[in-house]
């Protein structure tokens, strides 16, 4: 289905998508699409000069978009959607996958420890700042002071 169960909002039919409904169902561009058939990640049918994209093709897109969000790289993502039309039982695949979830999540680990360490710096040199800031204030305070009432005379 391209979008929704209306027949009047189908495109090509139940199993085809064009690249403009294949973009909006997605929530991207054409371009978006586009870019990934150039890696290799998909590979439209063609009916004519039109590209048709099938069930198939929608559903790895939403894997790269998916690893791509998660902050995988495109060989990553090639290496692992390549894997699943050689392995019919998917047991590589899964490997693969779990091998790099984990390596993911270790990474993502150390960048949120030295993200909460940056903070928790940032947050003590504003509050070193505030307060030289506040010193500097009050040491000009009696000075503006004096000069309000030189020019009140």
């Amino acid at each position: 289905m391209a979008l929704d169960s209306d027949p009047a909002h189908h495109g090509l039919t139940d199993t085809f998508f064009s690249v403009t409904e294949l973009a909006r169902d997605l929530a991207i561009t054409p371009r978006t699409i586009r870019f990934y058939e150039d890696k290799g990640l998909i590979a439209p049918r063609r009916a004519g000069n039109i590209r048709v994209y099938t069930k198939r093709d929608r559903a790895r897109m939403v894997l790269i978009l998916r690893g791509k969000r998660l902050g995988f790289s495109l060989r990553e993502i090639k290496e692992y959607l390549d894997l699943y039309d050689v392995d019919p039982t998917q047991a590589e695949q899964i490997r693969l996958l779990l091998k790099k979830v984990r390596t993911r999540l270790d990474m993502l680990e150390d960048q949120r420890l030295a993200l909460e360490e940056s903070l928790l710096e940032l947050k003590e040199i504003e509050e070193q700042t505030l307060a030289a800031l506040a010193l500097a204030e009050a040491s000009l305070a009696p000075e503006k002071k004096a000069a309000g009432k030189k020019g009140a005379r």
